[in-house]
């Protein structure tokens, strides 16, 4: 794969596929519901542009005749409840138990909150994404998306509408060849107390991998707090009619219809995140073809 921007991109697709939700190739760097912004077609990351739950946001939903009080609670971001471990991978990538080798027999693995193995497919990129204890916000279901459709600020814009948090995040790119890796979340020992010194201490976490390829990252918070952002829900905002025909009637559309998940902003991807050339060549045609049926 030649850089990090084509990684980036091929990693996004591949979780998208596998969970209709996008990730954070970076998630160190915070994503928060509400955020909204465009997509940047080469890397695959969300440029935020600002968040609807911002003071200046509510102004001009006021100004655009919009009157929905986004700071109301039962407007606010809702928090579901937290999950132990989401473990989600790609097409062609096998997850199988740990198995425990001589040259790690170290490990603490009864204090291990994750460990798995994964054998991916040679020839192929596989993607693997482990979140610690995720946290999923978002957008509660009801006026909110509906009515903040209409603002001219979000037109043409993806929004947030949901986020996942973690303390720890282990996210893992394949190079083709076909290997097989391991990982796993342990605890390691208390550091003993000393004379003169103060006692104990906590077991702090951390990853162990044998994972030898370049795109692998991987952290922990040793507080445990939620810092990490490594998967969110994206939708896009969209151009349709007000209302739809159903069985001659007219039917208001719901939120899935004005905010369908969104769709990446580039044409298939070949094995090392470039757009298939045999795609572009198609899209050129149907592009030709709809020029000549306007003119």
């Amino acid at each position: 794969m030649r850089d990090n921007t084509a990684a980036s991109r091929k990693f996004i697709d591949l979780i998208r596929q596998a969970s209709s939700k996008w990730a954070n190739w970076d998630p160190p760097i915070e994503i928060k519901v509400g955020d909204y912004g465009t997509i940047d077609s080469e890397t695959g990351e969300l440029d935020v542009e600002g968040n609807i739950y911002d003071i200046g946001f509510q102004t001009s939903l006021k100004n655009q005749g919009l009157n929905v009080d986004l700071s109301d609670p039962s407007c606010q971001p809702t928090k579901g409840g937290v999950d132990d471990n989401i473990i989600m991978s790609s097409s062609g990538v096998k997850q199988g138990d740990f198995s425990l080798k001589p040259e790690v027999s170290f490990l603490n693995l009864a204090s291990a909150s994750v460990k798995a193995e994964f054998q991916f497919q040679e020839g192929k990129r596989g993607a693997v994404l482990v979140m610690h204890k995720p946290l999923q916000a978002y957008i509660p279901p009801g006026k909110v998306l509906s009515t903040v459709h209409k603002a001219t600020e979000l037109q043409d814009k993806y929004l947030v509408t949901s986020t996942f948090t973690c303390p720890g995040y282990y996210i893992y790119l394949s190079n083709k060849s076909g290997e097989r890796i391991a990982l796993a979340l342990t605890a390691s020992a208390p550091i003993p107390a000393a004379a003169g010194l103060i006692a104990g201490g906590t077991a702090s976490m951390d990853w162990w991998t044998d994972a030898q390829a370049a795109f692998l990252r991987k952290a922990v918070d040793k507080a445990g707090q939620y810092r990490y952002t490594p998967l969110y829900s994206l939708k896009h905002r969209q151009h349709s009619f007000i209302s739809r025909i159903f069985r001659g009637e007219e039917v208001e559309q719901t939120e899935d219809d004005l905010w369908p998940d969104c769709t990446p902003p580039w044409q298939p991807l070949d094995e090392d995140g470039a757009e298939d050339p045999v795609w572009e060549d198609v899209r050129l045609v149907l592009l030709t073809l709809s020029n000549a049926f306007r003119s």
